[in-house]
């Protein structure tokens, strides 16, 4: 067995050390997504999805070859490691894997351009810190 040191590239996952903290990103993963969704020149937008959004699964016409929007959701599922802010709309377009149509694949194009000002959001664990975990709920929105 040997000892290669720190890791620092892994599945998808960059990992930064330094003396009081870590740093995971999937940035390279993301950018590589970006990439092969043809979006590296596209525009920014502030938010992952639109205002009052409701994807129905009869919206919009039906893609005639899924494949890319399917292998873009997934990857997107992957992405949600470090990239929780995108969880919920992720969990939504991934609900019409089976039949997905031209609403669908523009909200993951939507998500895509999202990530594209985001990409080097991640996670940080400072060493000094206690690990306490905090869970937020919206329990009056049903």
């Amino acid at each position: 067995m040997k000892d290669f040191g720190h890791l620092s590239y892994f599945l998808g996952l960059e990992i930064i050390y330094s003396t009081d903290e870590l740093y995971i990103t999937q940035a390279k993963y993301a950018f590589e997504l970006l990439s092969r969704a043809g979006l590296i020149e596209s525009k920014t937008v502030d938010t992952p999805v639109e205002l009052n959004a409701h994807l129905t699964p009869s919206g919009g016409k039906p893609l005639s070859n899924p494949f890319l929007y399917r292998r873009l959701v997934g990857s997107l599922v992957y992405l949600t490691l470090t990239h929780l802010d995108i969880s919920y709309v992720v969990h939504q377009v991934s609900q019409y894997l089976f039949a997905p149509r031209s609403t669908h694949y523009a909200t993951v194009l939507r998500i895509l351009r999202y990530l594209k000002g985001t990409l080097f959001h991640g996670l940080f664990y400072y060493a000094q810190s206690p690990l306490i975990f905090h869970l937020f709920s919206d329990t009056d929105w049903a």
